[in-house]
């Protein structure tokens, strides 16, 4: 995610919705902040950020002034958690998105498979010049 945003961009993106405060209501501290910098990024890279520092500076003092949090607090913030795995899942289901598990992952194979190699049950590589099988 870019770094810099001008203020009408920040305000524009980052600002938060009634319903987004209405799912802010039983958080407090760095989990308010937390959970409305994850959403908000959610909402714009429809994935979650990898380290907090991927995630602008100025997105998080816009937002923590919104959800009235001191911006510091969101160093404080647990990624690997109970919380922020709660975070992660009510913000996926808010947007109907689930967690990737086996089963898609082998259906997303075999649809690339049929897509990029004419399909055929023989495991092939992807290569420069097409696909071709795998070798035995």
């Amino acid at each position: 995610m870019r770094q810099d945003w001008e203020p009408e961009e920040l305000i524009e993106v980052w600002t938060l919705l009634e319903d987004d405060m209405k799912r802010l209501r039983n958080k407090s501290g760095a989990n308010r902040l937390g959970f409305a910098m994850l959403l908000k990024f959610f909402e714009v890279e429809a994935r979650f950020p990898e380290t907090d520092g991927e995630v602008p500076a100025a997105a998080v003092g816009y937002v923590a002034q919104q959800v009235k949090v001191p911006s510091q607090e969101w160093a404080g913030y647990d990624w690997q958690g109970r919380a922020a795995t709660r975070h992660r899942t009510e913000i996926r289901d808010a947007f109907g998105f689930r967690a990737n598990t086996e089963e898609d992952q082998e259906k997303l194979a075999e649809w690339l498979t049929a897509e990029l190699c004419g399909g055929g049950d023989v495991p092939r590589a992807v290569g420069g010049g097409g696909c071709s099988p795998l070798p035995q």
